[in-house]
């Protein structure tokens, strides 16, 4: 290609071109600059040395002199949230939405701050309203999850299944909790006084069509639950004979769940006078998954029907297997709670000279910590089993074990 002198002409042109962009952003940006406030300099100074109380008066400051600012705005108002100054929060996204001129996009965004705002607040009645209206919106998926929390706190289980199956054509990941909704449904349809059965049935069954949707693998305390009110329900119709089936299967297909259906399906053998069946199936699932609640039951039941020697046999071979403050707790209860059968003789002992309510006594302040279920989020300890934390509100995170086994 030939060379032509004239393209020099394009160099310096291009260099004056360039040096005039940049003065002009330089002097562009240092005319931003100075219209900033000196609060919010200030403001961010503060910020970096870790002073939120100060760093919020300096922005509140620059946001009453320049009231177009609106991402400082969004700022500010997470910090009170966060601060736990709600009535602050929710005036500071307010006054964003009394702005005409405020884009969509932003629009939405103040609503959904401000539905935030109400559901930390415990505002659930307005904080429902301000998620329904971002519906058609960017924030529809967050907004939906909300509403089913709060269907949750308010016990509307009606509405959070109506909202999980809306979130589920939006998205395609499992919801877990949607087989307990079901469940809540049944309980509360078996507590009506007369149960209503046949609602609690249809309950159970749509909560059964939601374990085979979820695909669970293994043993899960929606199984477990299902079962069990399955359970309640045979035996409201007084049939002992599904009533076993159904607490039998909770030993087959989720053994670690046993303790938690063992009373009730020795009761039942019980019943059928099936008593010495009963306690040869719960020792035997014992020996393969041990645990307190489990321990417990067969003690009691060793001790009921077939004597002091029998009941501490197993206990002193299960105390050596699986040494257990908490197990020896539980049978000195036990054997202090038996009452003789004559009032005025004293309580037949296995340990000859033992002071059996001293020695339970001493070792009862020991193990008061220890007789807890633990949330495995939060860490929320309680006496009895959940299937929702009242702690964090999460589904399924607490084992069927106690706190000394976890340990």
């Amino acid at each position: 290609m030939d060379f032509e002198a004239w393209w020099l002409i394009f160099l310096p042109l291009l260099f004056a071109l360039g040096w005039m962009a940049a003065r002009f952003d330089i002097k562009q940006m240092l005319s931003e600059t100075r219209n900033l406030p000196d609060s919010y300099f200030r403001g961010l100074n503060f910020l970096l040395n870790e002073e939120p109380d100060r760093a919020i008066d300096a922005f509140v400051e620059v946001a009453k002199l320049d009231p177009e600012t609106t991402e400082l705005h969004f700022a500010l108002g997470s910090l009170f949230r966060r601060r736990g100054e709600m009535e602050r929060a929710i005036r500071v996204h307010q006054s964003l939405l009394f702005r005409e001129d405020l884009p969509i996009s932003q629009r939405d965004h103040a609503q959904h701050e401000l539905a935030q705002d109400y559901l930390k607040a415990g505002m659930l009645d307005r904080a429902e309203e301000a998620f329904a209206v971002l519906k058609d919106t960017s924030f529809a998926l967050p907004a939906l999850r909300a509403l089913i929390r709060i269907y949750e706190s308010e016990h509307d289980w009606a509405r959070a299944i109506t909202a999980v199956q809306t979130l589920r054509k939006l998205v395609n990941e499992p919801v877990p909790q949607l087989v307990h909704y079901h469940c809540e449904q049944a309980q509360a349809f078996l507590a009506e006084k007369p149960s209503n059965i046949e609602q609690a049935r249809a309950a159970l069954a749509l909560a059964e069509q939601a374990v085979d949707r979820a695909q669970m693998s293994g043993p899960t305390p929606a199984f477990v639950r299902v079962s069990m009110l399955n359970a309640s329900i045979a035996v409201s119709q007084q049939d002992l004979i599904e009533q076993q089936f159904f607490l039998a299967s909770v030993l087959k297909q989720a053994p670690e769940f046993a303790g938690l259906v063992a009373s009730e399906l020795f009761e039942n053998y019980i019943a059928q006078g099936q008593a010495a069946e009963g306690l040869r199936c719960l020792q035997e699932h014992y020996q393969r998954y041990p645990s307190l609640d489990l321990f417990n039951v067969v003690f009691k039941g060793l001790r009921t029907q077939q004597g002091v020697e029998q009941a501490w046999a197993f206990a002193r071979q299960a105390l050596q297997l699986h040494p257990s403050l908490l197990g020896l707790d539980r049978l000195l209860e036990a054997e202090l709670a038996q009452k003789p059968a004559n009032d005025q003789a004293p309580l037949e002992s296995p340990i000859p000279g033992a002071d059996l309510t001293l020695l339970r006594r001493l070792i009862h302040r020991h193990t008061q910590r220890l007789d807890r279920y633990v949330c495995g989020t939060c860490g929320f300890q309680a006496r009895r089993y959940y299937w929702q934390c009242p702690g964090c509100n999460a589904w399924e995170t607490y084992k069927p074990r106690r706190l000394e086994e976890l340990e």
